[in-house]
This record gives structure tokens, C-alpha cells and sequence, in this order.
């Protein structure tokens, strides 16, 4: 199977027992009907990213759902989760992408988001020979990375939350689902 679609989700789920926090983390995406399958983080050539309502259309109970998923969880109150979904899709599109997974405590979903983008943006870049200084700051390496010509979009999907005040697991999600 090769995808030839991808879309977007993400969620957020509180419960006492970290299991149903994951469901509940799940529904709120969308995807809690569906056998999830987790793979690594490789964009198919010629993989059209469709919206998550198109997407969700396109699933039905049971199925057998390729996904990355970022998945990140704490019991402790008021601390800081997040995760994120990064991909990175080349100019050419018959050569494959990125996508990547982030989870992390204490990180705003800006920063969180846009390491997740820049972790796919630097993959992508050094298999297509892309030169850049692995030092300066993301802002800059995305300039040169488009400047390169070869890479034709970067985005991210985030999703943060605090941890439950009254110390309940809280799980967040973000996930890139891939369909025939």
C-alpha cells in the first residue's frame, strides 16, 4: 500500500486512567473508530494532503489506518504538554517527503509546531543535498531551504494543553493519517 492521501488531526483527551485520556484524545480528533497503525515518517510521492472533514469521510469503524502520531501525556497538574506533526513536501512530486513527531513538556505549540516543521524541513533537506548551516535558526535555514527550489511547502500541526488541575491524565495528540 502506498498512500495517496494525508490529512491532519489532533486532540486532546482528561480522564483519571491514562488509557481512556488516550481514547477520549483520539475522539476528540476524530480517529477513536479506527485500528491505527503507527509507521515512520516518510510522505509518499505524489501524496495529496486533503482536509481532515475529506479525510474523516474516507474512514470507516475498524479499518486497518496507517499513521505518525505524536502522543504526549502527564498526570501533573498544570504542566505543559505538547505535540506536533511537521511535513515537509518537495518541489518535485514524484520524490517522497517528510513528515516528523515532536513531544514535549513545557513548550508553547508555536515552539513546539515549529520544531516538529523544521526536524521534516532538515530531513528532507539533506536527502535532497540541500546545504545549510545546522547552527542558525529556523527562520533562517526555512529561507534556505525554499531558496533552494527544492522544497515546495513546510506547515505543522500542534496541539498543547495543561496538565489537569486536579492531577488527571491529560494526553495530547497530533497525527498525519494516510489513506489509499
Amino acid at each position: 500500500m502506498i498512500a495517496t492521501k494525508l490529512f491532519l488531526t489532533k486532540g486532546v483527551g482528561v480522564h483519571k486512567d491514562r488509557l481512556a485520556s488516550f481514547e477520549l484524545a483520539l475522539r476528540d480528533a476524530g480517529i477513536e473508530k479506527c485500528n491505527l497503525v503507527y509507521v515512520s515518517s516518510i510522505l509518499p510521492p505524489r501524496c495529496k494532503i486533503i482536509s481532515k472533514e475529506e479525510g474523516l469521510k474516507l474512514l470507516s469503524a475498524g479499518q486497518i489506518t496507517f499513521c505518525v502520531m505524536a502522543r504526549n501525556e502527564a498526570n501533573e497538574p498544570n504542566r505543559l504538554i505538547s505535540t506536533a506533526i511537521g511535513i515537509a513536501v518537495p518541489k518535485d512530486e514524484n520524490n517522497y517527503g517528510y513528515l516528523s513527531e515532536h513531544h514535549a513538556f513545557g513548550e508553547t505549540a508555536k515552539k513546539a509546531g515549529e520544531y516538529a516543521e523544521d526536524l521534516a524541513a532538515t530531513m528532507l533537506a539533506t536527502t535532497l543535498g540541500i546545504e545549510f548551516d545546522s547552527d542558525k535558526a529556523w527562520e533562517e535555514r526555512e529561507q534556505v531551504y525554499k531558496a533552494s527550489g527544492q522544497i515546495f511547502k513546510t506547515t505543522n500541526m500542534c496541539q498543547s494543553s495543561e496538565g489537569n488541575k486536579d492531577g488527571l491524565w491529560t494526553t495530547t495528540i497530533a497525527v498525519a493519517v494516510l489513506l489509499e
